[in-house]
């Protein structure tokens, strides 16, 4: 699928500095990710969620059960101004309706819902869409942060009933009791967590109904230019990816974006990314998958991603992933 997503990087200086604390470097880390040691120290650089994957699928293969740890580290100040916005809300229920509002700013990998059932409160992920192998992590991240972030807004610990989720129960199961204290069911139809429906109606501790309102206007702005950004780095992608065979230069895709060079290399600097690294991400993507088909050639699949020899994407794909083909292949 195509990696329209634009986000922070607060998950990968998360995964970062649970794996530092270890000892190991962040260089196995950010392998194949297109994150360099520099772009750390830039407070205002976007990535997409494909090199944040990246940077994560390098972590579980280190360690499984890596989501449910950086789910439990992912406090409500990691979402910027969306967080002060939640914290100074009037209610519970206010924050998470707000939260709801602006999955872009969450960066979200899953549909979000407070769902009613009788005197309860499911707070669900559904609808993943996003690479398949990262599925058990993503909900195990996903669902840990916002108990986290729940947790955060309440000043106190909330209260569980059930949590739920989508996937098989896992070899480290035992694990999940660090984040939830409570009854648990795997191969459900969502990913999800119970409480009683009367928190919904909790005051705040930090409620500020001027910064709140400041808060909430800032996060609009911000979601506008998030979303134009993803729009616009979608529509790219999409340029690259209909032509991938033939790989249409830099000046046929700022022709068709209609702007210079210069201006489409400045607004992919802005977004923390590049032309060849846009067209990577894309040839890795299709690579993988066709390699998981297993109907073509290697020679063959090299032709579909527009390289000019069996060599060049043997190179290509060693970089990304740090195997050859025929080796992901097996």
């Amino acid at each position: 699928m195509l990696h329209s997503h634009l986000t922070t990087l607060n998950a990968v200086s998360l995964v970062l500095s649970a794996f530092a604390a270890e000892g190991l470097s962040s260089e196995p880390l950010l392998a194949g990710s297109g994150i360099v040691e520099a772009d750390l120290s830039r407070p205002d650089i976007r990535i997409t969620t494909h090199q944040e994957m990246q940077v994560c699928a390098n972590a579980v293969a280190l360690r499984q059960e890596i989501g449910l740890q950086l789910g439990r580290r992912m406090h409500v100040s990691s979402y910027g101004i969306l967080g002060y916005a939640l914290l100074t809300a009037a209610t519970f229920g206010d924050a998470l309706r707000l939260a709801l509002q602006y999955p872009a700013l969450l960066g979200t990998l899953f549909e979000l819902s407070l769902v009613e059932d009788g005197e309860h409160i499911w707070f669900s992920a559904s609808d993943y869409r996003d690479d398949e192998g990262l599925r058990v992590f993503n909900a195990e991240l996903c669902i840990g942060s916002l108990k986290v972030i729940c947790d955060d807004l309440l000043g106190k610990p909330l209260p569980l009933l059930a949590a739920r989720f989508a996937h098989s129960a896992p070899d480290y199961q035992s694990c999940y009791v660090d984040s939830f204290t409570c009854t648990l069911q795997f191969s459900a139809r969502d990913n999800a967590f119970a409480f009683d429906k009367v928190w919904l109606e909790q005051p705040l501790p930090l409620a500020d109904p001027v910064t709140h309102r400041d808060m909430r206007e800032r996060c609009r702005r911000q979601n506008i230019e998030f979303t134009g950004r993803q729009a616009w780095l979608g529509r790219i992608r999409q340029l690259l990816a209909d032509q991938l065979d033939q790989t249409p230069s830099f000046g046929v895709i700022a022709q068709k974006m209609n702007c210079s060079e210069r201006t489409l290399r400045r607004h992919l600097h802005t977004t923390g990314s590049s032309y060849q690294q846009l067209l990577d991400e894309l040839r890795f993507e299709r690579a993988k998958q066709l390699l998981y088909e297993d109907r073509l050639p290697i020679h063959r699949i090299a032709e579909v991603l527009g390289f000019s020899e069996t060599a060049s994407l043997r190179h290509a794909f060693i970089r990304w992933s740090g195997v050859a083909p025929s080796q992901f292949r097996r």
